[in-house]
Formats: C-alpha cells, sequence, structure tokens
C-alpha cells in the first residue's frame, strides 16, 4: 500500500510563487511514475507535471511548461511541485499521484493508481 500527503498550498497573489510537496511512503520510492493533477471548481481533474524516477524524464501541460517544475528528493521520499508566475487561472485544489510500477511520465489519470488528498492553491489576481 502506498501513501501520498501533500502540503504545501496557500493563498499567493499574481505573480507569486509557492512550491507543493508530497511524500510518499509504502513501497521503494525509487521506481515511481509520480504526478500532479489539479481540479479547479466546476471543472474536470487536468494533468499538471509528471516525473519518472528510473529515467528521468518528466511531462508537463502546456498551461505551465517554462512556469512550474517537477522534481523529486530520493532521500526523503518526496516529490515538488514549483509553481512561479502563477496566475488566477491556476487556482485549483492540486493532487498527487502515484504509479509505483511507472516507466514513462504520463498525463492520464487512469494510469496512477494511488492519490493524495490534494491541497488548496488560490491565486489572486
Amino acid at each position: 500500500q502506498v501513501q501520498l500527503v501533500e502540503s504545501g498550498g496557500g493563498l499567493v497573489q499574481a505573480g507569486g510563487s509557492l512550491r507543493l510537496s508530497c511524500a510518499a511512503s509504502g513501497r521503494a520510492f525509487s521506481s515511481y511514475t509520480m504526478a500532479w493533477f489539479r481540479q479547479a471548481p466546476g471543472k474536470e481533474r487536468e494533468f499538471v507535471a509528471a516525473f519518472t524516477f528510473s529515467s528521468r524524464s518528466t511531462s508537463y501541460a502546456d498551461s505551465v511548461k517554462g512556469r512550474f517544475t517537477i522534481s523529486r528528493d530520493n532521500a526523503k521520499n518526496t516529490v515538488y511541485l514549483q509553481m512561479n508566475s502563477l496566475k488566477a487561472e491556476d487556482t485549483a485544489v492540486y493532487f498527487c499521484a502515484a504509479n509505483p510500477n511507472g516507466y514513462y511520465p504520463s498525463s492520464n489519470p487512469t494510469y496512477y493508481n494511488y492519490w493524495g488528498q490534494g491541497t488548496q492553491v488560490t491565486v489572486s489576481s
């Protein structure tokens, strides 16, 4: 069993930065693909970024390329999402997801077996 716990959300002004963290426990971390998704009120959950540990491959949604960076710390079993130049449209609940046997950074939510509880990010304009 894998447990994912997100943290780091909050309220920030447009143009500001936040760093989200997702701590994973339960299985060997080094073989994971992990991802961030987000869901705004009244909208479907959408892909943000993903990281495959074995290949160090990453993928990003077009809407966040150049502004967001996904990274990991194996020693802490944690994946991060550094969010810069935040916009009002980035406001959403952000979810961490994991596939312990993932071999590529998929944008498809059905690829991921485990999900965190979510953390709210609010960007004021």
